[in-house]
């Protein structure tokens, strides 16, 4: 029946949602590096629509963030509007690229990309203990670049770009974590919408899903955050870098 139909493929895009905000929420990350696995083998979706899909969901998922932080102050927002000015003219090309790609090429490009994510989140502590005071011309001139390669980056690969951003924030800006945090979220939802809709142009939208994973994605964020400080924060990066090195080990040798 096509309503059973419907009810079941949005259940699934529920629980692939409620996985990816959830751990999203555990690690500080957002969820299209565990949603778009998750929507290519539980969902049978192609590698360019879960790539398109995940940016759907993760508009939604930074909207709530980045309120949440702009009302507790954590929000830069001459910086934010900037980053997120430049994420939108690149977020656009990164989809087209993305697009162009062959399936295998995506699959690869995606590969490698969780192995850098996974790398990244190990030695984030260590990574974010560096700092180099920049003058105004290049204060500026790294939020136009940080900007317009992590919009590039989220449109090619489905991601909202944040574990990117942050650490340039915080290392070449001088901003505290959260204010970065808070900031990148800002900037990203933009970006990932200009992403999301020009996948939507060119076909890369499972709609059949899209509405349970952006609920899902929404409501198991929310509770990833808010059970974040009750879970060992070195141990979650440990098991959660194993996985993603054991995936993108995975996609780069299928491809």
């Amino acid at each position: 029946m096509p309503t059973e139909s419907f009810y079941g493929n949005q259940g699934k895009g529920l629980l692939i949602g409620l996985a990816g905000g959830a751990f999203g929420g555990l690690i500080g990350l957002g969820g299209g590096i565990i949603m778009i696995p998750l929507m290519a083998l539980l969902a049978g979706l192609t590698q360019h629509q879960a790539h398109g899909t995940s940016l759907l969901a993760i508009v939604f998922t930074g909207l709530i963030g980045s309120v949440t932080y702009a009302l507790h102050g954590f929000a830069d927002w001459q910086a934010a509007l900037i980053l997120a000015a430049c994420a939108m003219t690149t977020a656009r090309f990164g989809a087209l690229y993305a697009h162009s790609l062959p399936e295998k090429k995506l699959k690869r490009a995606f590969g490698w990309f969780l192995v850098v994510v996974s790398l990244l989140l190990v030695f984030k502590s260590v990574i974010l203990k560096s700092s180099y005071h920049v003058g105004p011309f290049l204060h500026y001139a790294t939020l136009i670049g940080t900007g317009a390669f992590t919009g590039f980056l989220s449109g090619m690969m489905g991601v909202g770009g944040g574990g990117i951003m942050v650490p340039f924030l915080v290392i070449f800006i001088g901003m505290p974590q959260h204010l970065a945090q808070g900031t990148s979220l800002l900037a990203m939802t933009p970006g990932s919408a200009m992403g999301a809709f020009t996948h939507y142009r060119l076909g890369n939208i499972a709609k059949h899903i899209g509405l349970g994973l952006v609920l899902g994605a929404a409501i198991g964020g929310y509770v990833g955050a808010s059970f974040a400080h009750l879970v060992p924060e070195f141990h979650l990066k440990i098991i959660f870098a194993l996985v993603g090195l054991w995936m993108g080990i995975r996609y780069i040798k299928t491809a």
